[in-house]
């Protein structure tokens, strides 16, 4: 692993998972901005300090994303529709198009790597969760255009598909990262994913890949990094 330079856009940052996004890449000392559509939930999640890293907008919004993407490097994705709330947008405009559009404009507008947080079974159109405006449909549609668009040489990406999620604390189980969709069942903490997600940014073996991951037995762990072997073994 090498160390990543350069600033890394949060989109979702206010959200459950996106806020942990934040704490790891404080924790690892990268820079960051990020793309929000609540300045107050940002300012009462991360304090003051953050009102110079933030762009306020949707991914409804090609104007409000080229705005949040400039000067940036790396993009890392923890958006994802509220398929519970019947006044929200459906999963076709946030799961599928919204996302699609901020990896398009991104990549435009320059931004080198692409980090996607989906969900585990998208490839599988029969689960329940489809029920919902076939969100897992919708995510993956969306996975397989950032795929194609940040394939192309001087670009990459990573797309995470975690279980079900969980609100604790990380680095306090281990993982199974597998490929292919064949994990059917299992959870994670939103912190762990969170994690590997910004871990992905400078683990070359973590660039154009799509995994599964879920947590395994409790233990206490210095570092997500070796799990990454996983999927290289």
């Amino acid at each position: 692993m090498s160390e990543f330079k350069g600033s890394v856009l949060v989109a979702g940052a206010a959200g459950r998972t996106g806020k942990w996004v934040v704490k790891s890449l404080q924790a690892h000392n990268i820079s960051f901005r990020l793309f929000v559509r609540s300045a107050e939930k940002a300012v009462r999640l991360f304090g003051p300090e953050i009102i110079d890293r933030l762009t306020i907008g949707s991914v409804e919004q090609p104007a409000e994303i080229r705005a949040a993407v400039q000067n940036t490097q790396a993009l890392i994705s923890a958006i994802g529709g509220n398929v519970t709330d019947p006044s929200a947008p459906p999963p076709s405009a946030i799961d599928r198009d919204g996302i699609i559009r901020l990896a398009t404009l991104a990549k435009e507008e320059g931004v080198k790597q692409f980090i996607l947080i989906s969900s585990l079974s998208v490839t599988k159109p029969d689960h329940p969760l489809n029920k919902y405006g076939k969100v897992l449909s919708m995510k993956l549609e969306a996975e397989n255009e950032v795929r194609r668009l940040y394939s192309e040489p001087g670009f990459s990406y990573t797309i995470l598909r975690p279980g079900g999620l969980l609100d604790g604390a990380p680095l306090q189980h281990n993982l199974l990262f597998d490929t292919g969709d064949k994990l059917t069942t299992g959870v994670i903490q939103r912190s762990d994913v969170a994690e590997v997600a910004v871990l992905s940014l400078f683990t070359p073996e973590a660039h154009n890949l799509t995994f599964e991951l879920i947590e395994q037995d409790e233990v206490s762990l210095a570092s997500l990094a070796p799990f990454f072997s996983q999927i290289h073994s």
